[in-house]
């Protein structure tokens, strides 16, 4: 007969923090969040950790090349999305290792014939109002000018006006070669009194922009997650099916990490990839595999050779597995079954393999529920599809701001790959969908916020490392009344009834 689980699964949700004790010396400032990427035997340092817990997730509208160097930035790994060509996402890789910290690849680009209108709703998906004009169009074509809000007045300009009117011609520009430092970049900047410096090559293409206040943000990255190189660390989705072509790509394009993107990692496909690329390229190669929600899926995958496991099924915001397939576990009892596993295998063997949480994150605080149960880090989509740095466009609905989502079983990703069991090559059925999310700014400023609570509950927790919290933390489960007293209630809040009448 069927096995049943005697205890129903739970969610993030169905859980508190009780406080432990806290030293004098447990404050937010001495807490640490560094954490294993990759397994490591007892005694030994991984191959790379992480000064955050957080990951991007491998999807089209959460992680790209961009995304990839903003959370770097902050101590964090993206996985740029492998539901694309080879070659572009070798491309990807290739733009996040060669980028030169303070120095930024044009994402507002003109063509000298687009018009203002072209300006304006080229400013209104972007949000920037520095525009570079190049004979193609391109990040990288050749520079022909400058357009920012100063050249031009909407309310006295046709909007058919073309850009190569109202642009500052390249022969009034400023510019230095590509070449350059940052320091050099920056001391041009101020002695010119510029906001922006363009670097061009010897044939006039562009290759970077250094903006004023990205020096200053560069020297504030203190917890940038860098190679011995001094370049940016980035992962890389693969999938089950073409990975004996994409993974060469990948690791020449000089990816750190890789990680199987599969909705279902309990899988031969899954030990054969990982086979195949440990046996070519050796245990230096470090893959993430996953996703499995038990014990038996995280055994398969360590003895398959998996550097970290990802958990969690059916738990993502935009995933409907659930309910279109009868399969899935709650994240919390998902995460607390694998750590148990985990930790067995930790003492049977003397390898510790990281545990990545991946879906079922909807508050700041369940970040620091699902490292308390033991998880190493966490991947999140919805999360960061809200920011600027992600691929989608900003939208205005309704006098709101948004920004497109969408999962990768959803009928616009068509990511067949990830859902694939053999058979035909194509996505049979949506297991995501197509949304929108809440505008919400740059990732800096909301990835401090999200570690800031992270660290002020440790505090409370008495841990100063994530692996003190892995021992110390006390949880326990709470009721459905618990869950509403948890928010305000009982009470008018004023900002929500009150703010339009004043």
């Amino acid at each position: 007969m069927a096995y049943y689980f005697k205890e129903a699964s739970h969610t993030f949700g169905e859980y508190l923090l009780v406080p432990g004790y806290s030293s004098k010396d447990c404050i937010p400032q001495n807490v640490s969040l560094k954490t294993p990427l990759v397994k490591f035997k007892k005694g030994e340092e991984p191959l790379i950790s992480m000064n955050i817990p957080l990951t991007s997730a491998i999807m089209q509208s959460v992680s790209d090349d961009k995304m990839a160097v903003a959370l770097a930035k902050e101590g964090g790994v993206s996985f740029i999305y492998g539901s694309q060509s080879i070659e572009n996402e070798a491309a990807m890789v290739a733009r996040v290792k060669n980028y030169k910290s303070g120095f930024v690849t044009s994402d507002s680009n003109l063509k000298p014939n687009d018009t203002l209108l072209s300006v304006i709703d080229l400013k209104e998906k972007t949000g920037h109002s520095t525009m570079a004009v190049t004979e193609d169009g391109t990040p990288t074509g050749k520079l022909v000018g400058i357009v920012t809000s100063r050249d031009y007045r909407v309310t006295r300009m046709p909007m058919d006006t073309k850009v190569s009117e109202f642009m500052t011609p390249f022969s009034e520009l400023i510019y230095a070669d590509a070449d350059i430092s940052l320091k050099e970049a920056n001391n041009m900047i101020w002695d010119h009194k510029l906001n922006m410096l363009p670097l061009v090559d010897a044939e006039q293409r562009l290759k970077y922009m250094v903006f004023r206040k990205d020096y200053t943000d560069n020297k504030e990255n203190v917890s940038e997650l860098i190679d011995p190189e001094k370049r940016y660390v980035v992962g890389a989705g693969i999938n089950t099916r073409d990975y004996a072509e994409r993974v060469p790509a990948l690791i020449e394009a000089g990816a750190d990490v890789l990680c199987i993107d599969s909705s279902e990692g309990f899988s031969e496909w899954q030990k054969i990839t990982l086979e195949y690329i440990h046996k070519n390229f050796g245990d230096h190669i470090k893959v993430g595999a996953g996703n499995v929600v038990d014990r038996e899926g995280f055994r398969f995958l360590a003895e398959a050779g998996a550097d970290f496991i990802k958990v969690g099924i059916g738990g993502g915001s935009i995933c409907i597995t659930r309910e279109q397939k009868g399969i899935g576990r709650g994240q919390a009892t998902s995460i607390i079954d694998v750590v148990a596993a985990r930790d067995e295998y930790y003492q049977e063997t003397g390898i510790y393999i990281p545990i990545c949480s991946d879906g079922g994150i909807v508050h700041d605080y369940h970040v620091t529920l699902a490292l308390a149960m033991g998880a190493d880090f966490v991947m999140l989509g919805r999360y960061f599809a809200r920011f600027d740095e992600s691929p989608t466009n900003r939208v205005k609905i309704k006098g709101n701001y948004l920004k497109e989502y969408w999962g990768e079983g959803s009928s616009r990703a068509r990511n067949w790959q990830r859902y694939d069991m053999g058979g035909e090559k194509k996505l049979s059925f949506e297991e995501g969908v197509d949304s929108y999310v809440p505008y919400a700014g740059s990732l800096k400023d909301n990835v401090k916020v999200t570690l800031d609570k992270v660290r002020s509950t440790m505090c409370n927790c008495g841990a100063l490392t994530i692996d003190e919290l892995h021992k110390n933390a006390k949880l326990t489960l709470v009721s459905s009344t618990s869950i509403v007293e948890g928010s305000s209630h009982d009470v008018i809040v004023k900002d929500k009834y009150y703010r339009n009448e004043e």
